[in-house]
């Protein structure tokens, strides 16, 4: 009985402390208005994207990611029942900009219609040689259309990078490092994209400069494949990153190049390099030095320097291999709302300018088109193939894919599954070795969903989907033909006729006349 009384005693000074502050703090009016009551507003406010993510919002409502597409993930990364039921829950008749795309009922297409697991495990190279039109000696036809696109370790913890490298290992994916620098957790079999931000993570001197010397050393030692210059990103155009003194640790010190327990920030523009003229010197610099293929990362918004960049690649033979193109919607890294929310194009507009102003130079067969955007689902990525992508880049999706739950907490450093955090306690609820083989599922079974598509669209590849396989519907009563309305020509958005029917020789087990396979380490 005395133990009840003193409980409850307890309990009623703790609650009138709480009372008491309320009244005379000055931070919170609703506080000082209502005291004790008012936390009830702000701890439903704390849990409001959990009640909308299980509980409010309808299948198709919530973003970035809705349910619906979360549960194909998750499902697809299980190897689990990713069908769903009882017809669309979508508005098709009554959303504008709609995309339907178009099967045919008979199918010239070689490979045989598809059974639900037929494919599951299918090797989906590209279409495209990566610097071969340019002679670069490590040129290479790579493995996969579905890659994984740039994260740094930093960003995503030690575990989540092992685990999407394994995955990448598992499937023949390439794996970009993002701008951090290339850790222990990406030597663990998956080859590489090295990505050269504004602050030379990786392969800089200590005053922060480029290093040449070291950048050479890194890719002697490491699976590197390409070298990506990344002039901006669909999170935070035009924005340098920041990772707070706290958050870098010795291990993250080491991995970028910088002092332990200082603020990381990273310009917001390159000091090599001041233009279109000097970025492809720069370009030509690296792919000497190193023989790999060397591309560009960007989002997109004023168009002048792509055409300065398409103009000098006609005029004076200079030029990048591959073009990812990065739509404002994307962005797995932290940013201000005004840059996340309004600054850069979306990855459809984005892309088909940048595109056309390549194929009106008829650059577009000699460049590896790379999109990222929320491309890591079947129906956006079908339209950026057949928009004129080579190969798609997913991001958030493969975070989902190793235990994400868009809790969206990955600007606060506590990730509840261990995705985006470098807490230790967090980061230790995600097991690489068990996580690997979600994201190499999530991986295959995309590329599976991509061969069955394109043999509904009748051809072989999803590089090989035209734009006239792909309507916009406008309402109940209208639509488009895709490429009308982003401006194409026809026969925009394939790859050239020699890589279209090497492409088919791969896709049916033949022989590519001479060209190493889709694995081997030189051009094939």
């Amino acid at each position: 009985m005395r133990r009840k009384r003193s409980a409850a005693v307890g309990a009623a000074t703790t609650v009138a402390a709480v009372v008491v502050r309320d009244l005379f703090q000055r931070e919170h009016s609703l506080l000082r208005n209502y005291p004790l009551v008012g936390h009830a507003r702000y701890w439903i406010e704390a849990l409001g994207p959990e009640l909308r993510q299980y509980i409010v919002a309808a299948n198709d409502e919530e973003r970035p990611f809705t349910r619906d597409q979360r549960r194909w993930i998750y499902a697809s990364s299980k190897k689990e029942n990713n069908y769903f039921g009882f017809g669309t829950d979508n508005d098709v008749e009554f959303t504008n900009g709609y995309p339907v795309i178009k099967h045919r009922t008979f199918n010239p297409a070689s490979a045989p219609a598809s059974t639900p697991e037929a494919g599951h495990e299918v090797v989906l190279p590209s279409a495209k040689v990566m610097g071969e039109a340019r002679g670069r000696p490590a040129a290479f036809r790579p493995e996969s259309v579905v890659n994984i696109s740039g994260m740094s370790f930093g960003a995503l913890s030690g575990n989540a990078i092992e685990a999407l490298n394994r995955g990448a290992a598992l499937t023949g994916a390439l794996h970009n490092t993002g701008e951090g620098g290339i850790s222990p957790y990406h030597r663990h079999g998956g080859d590489l994209v090295f990505q050269i931000g504004t602050a030379y993570f990786g392969c800089r001197d200590a005053q922060g400069r480029f290093d040449l010397a070291r950048l050479k050393d890194v890719v002697a030692e490491a699976p590197v494949r390409a070298l990506e210059i990344k002039l901006s990103q669909g999170a935070k155009p035009c924005l340098g990153g920041f990772l707070p003194g706290p958050k870098v640790s010795a291990e993250i010190a080491a991995t970028r190049g910088v002092p332990p327990g200082q603020d990381c920030v990273s310009p917001s523009r390159h000091a090599e390099f001041s233009d279109a003229d000097s970025m492809l010197d720069w370009v030509e610099l690296l792919a000497a030095e190193t023989g790999l293929p060397v591309g560009i990362k960007s989002a997109v918004g004023d168009l002048h320097s792509w055409h300065q960049i398409a103009d000098l690649m006609t005029n004076t033979g200079r030029g990048v291999d591959f073009i990812s193109i990065d739509g404002g919607e994307g962005g797995t890294g932290a940013a201000p709302l005004l840059f996340s929310d309004s600054v850069s194009l979306p990855f459809l507009l984005g892309f088909t300018r940048i595109y056309r102003i390549f194929a009106e130079r008829n650059l577009h067969e000699q460049i590896t088109f790379i999109g990222s955007g929320k491309l890591g689902l079947p129906d956006n990525a079908v339209l950026a193939f057949a928009l004129g992508c080579d190969m798609v880049n997913v991001a958030r999706e493969a975070m989902l894919s190793v235990g994400c739950i868009q809790a969206q907490k990955c600007h606060t450093d506590t990730c509840p599954t261990g995705v985006a955090t470098q807490k230790g306690w967090l980061t230790r609820g995600l097991v690489p070795d068990e996580k690997a083989s979600r994201a190499a599922n999530y991986i295959t079974t995309l590329r599976r969903d991509l061969v069955k598509v394109s043999q509904a669209c009748g051809v072989e590849h999803p590089g090989l989907i035209t734009t006239d396989s792909v309507e916009i519907v406008d309402g109940r009563q209208d639509s488009r033909p895709l490429g009308d309305v982003y401006g194409y020509s026809p026969g925009m958005g394939l790859p050239s006729e020699a890589d279209r029917a090497a492409v088919v020789r791969l896709m049916s087990g033949q022989s590519t006349g001479g060209s190493a396979p889709p694995s081997a380490t030189s051009a094939g």
